[in-house]
């Protein structure tokens, strides 16, 4: 596995990382990925975790372990020490690779109380890498992996709960190649990773792609480009580093989208490099797209999942239709059962940490939707998160949280059975935005319902959608059951009009 960089990741003087600071050219980088393979093979370390922020030395790591054949563990900054320690556990990691400088050497340090030991020795400097060093850790159990694993990546999921997901080398280069090969119309010289690279999507179908592609990628602190923790963002910083780097594409989160969108709508400073903007992670819904679009941003949805090496279907010129997650990519297959469920292939997992390897030739993805006659995928939801009206009717909340999520006055939203079997609505307002319009966002998605689906009203939310008040999972994602239970008073419900 020595070689593995030297089959896909081309040769030659053009710049290959930019970080604004440093700049390698695809020669440098082959040296330095062999540099590095060759001093994290000589710690006879098999499996090693990185906890640090997007830069160089991050994608130089990644790639060496790939070239040295040893399992990657990449741990997202918005883990909490728990997360991070228990995925250390699950996955018996022997090493973690730090930035002793940044920020998140705090959230380290408080894994300690979690349980995550870490050997005597002050972490050491690794040949080809500038400013990450190895932290020896104490591996309780080593579990044994599917064969093949070469790295392992971790969903929080709505329980909060890491699960360790298990992918081969050949899987990954088939994501990638099936992305390249459809992207290669675009003629994408410069790739901004505008997500962090501990998150699959940005590792593979951003920062792998890009550099098949002999494209530059470019390198920012998280910080720089607008992130603030786990679910702050500020467009404003992300849309100077478009500018500044003249990136061509970048790969973003819906929520990000619809920030940097309302920006462009006060600021009018939209880069003109841009060339595509891929959206996934969550729905995104027809209107959010066509207000990128409209702001100058050419915004594109997928879907994709991480037992699937990352992104699975997308839009793209040519091939588009704003609402849909677009059609499946050349490497992966998607069709929906009789019940609905989707199905997904061409690119699976090896299995996860502890369970028995994958064999089957496709996954039950756990999201309803369908497959169009243009071969459009359609996806409405979580299958466990279906509500059964009073009607016997199913109903996909995400379906009308996505409608909702395209007023102005609605931050987020969250939709949740009543108890005389009808919907309502848990809503974070937009700042400033008053009762009245709400009211309005919510009648006149009603409009847009058949009646089975209507909200009979909604309920302003008691906390924030974070963390810290426990409604939300450390990476975002909303824990329906707490919110559920956290807003439960009849007096506070709105009620919306018939």
């Amino acid at each position: 596995m020595m070689s593995a960089h030297r089959t896909w990741l081309p040769r030659g003087g053009a710049i290959a990382l930019d970080d604004g600071e440093w700049r390698v050219s695809f020669d440098q980088l082959h040296a330095r990925i062999d540099a590095t393979a060759e001093a994290l093979r000589a710690t006879r370390l098999a499996r090693i975790a990185s906890l640090a922020d997007n830069g160089i030395d991050w994608v130089v790591a990644d790639l060496a372990m790939l070239a040295a054949g040893i399992v990657h563990v990449p741990l997202p900054g918005f883990f909490t020490p728990a997360q991070v320690a228990a995925a250390c556990a699950a996955a018996g990691v022997e090493g973690l690779l730090l930035d002793p400088v940044s920020p998140l050497r705090a959230l380290f340090s408080a894994t300690k109380a979690h349980g995550l030991a870490t050997r005597p020795a002050d972490a050491s400097p690794i040949a080809g890498l500038q400013q990450l060093k190895l932290q020896g850790v104490v591996a309780a159990t080593r579990p044994k992996l599917p064969v093949g694993t070469v790295k392992i990546t971790f969903t929080s999921g709505s329980t909060g709960t890491p699960k360790g997901v298990c992918l081969g080398l050949e899987g990954l280069l088939r994501v990638v190649g099936g992305v390249h090969k459809a992207m290669r119309p675009l003629s994408i010289r410069h790739h901004l990773c505008a997500l962090p690279l501990a998150v699959l999507l940005e590792n593979v179908a951003g920062a792998m792609v890009a550099l098949t592609k002999g494209a530059t990628v470019h390198l920012r602190p998280l910080a720089a480009l607008g992130w603030r923790g786990a679910a702050g963002f500020e467009a404003a910083r992300l849309n100077q580093q478009a500018h500044d780097t003249g990136t061509e594409s970048l790969i973003l989160m819906p929520q990000m989208l619809r920030a940097w969108t309302a920006h462009l709508a006060q600021s009018h400073d939209t880069p003109d490099t841009l060339r595509f903007v891929a959206v996934g992670g969550a729905a995104v819904g027809a209107q959010t797209i066509l207000a990128a679009r409209a702001a100058g941003l050419p915004a594109f949805e997928g879907y994709g999942l991480s037992e699937g090496g990352s992104v699975q279907t997308l839009n793209l010129p040519g091939a588009d239709r704003p609402g849909s997650a677009g059609r499946p990519l050349p490497h992966a297959q998607i069709h929906a059962d009789q019940h609905g469920q989707l199905h997904a292939g061409g690119s699976l997992m090896l299995g996860y940490i502890g369970e028995p390897d994958i064999a089957d030739a496709t996954l039950a993805t756990g999201d309803v939707g369908e497959v169009d006659a243009d071969g459009f995928v359609w996806v409405r939801g979580r299958r466990d998160n279906l509500i059964i009206t009073g009607l016997g009717r199913n109903v996909s909340p995400e379906w009308l949280e996505s409608l909702l999520r395209e007023s102005a006055s609605v931050s987020e939203v969250v939709v949740l059975p009543d108890q005389h079997g009808g919907l309502r609505a848990v809503i974070w307002p937009a700042a400033n935005a008053a009762d009245a319009a709400v009211d309005a966002a919510v009648a006149k998605t009603n409009q847009q319902l058949p009646d089975y689906a209507r909200l009979q009203g909604w309920i302003r939310a008691c906390r924030p959608l974070d963390a810290a008040s426990g409604l939300a999972t450390p990476s975002g994602k909303a824990l329906r059951a707490a919110i559920a239970a956290a807003h439960t008073q009849p007096e506070t419900l709105h009620e919306t009009p018939a």
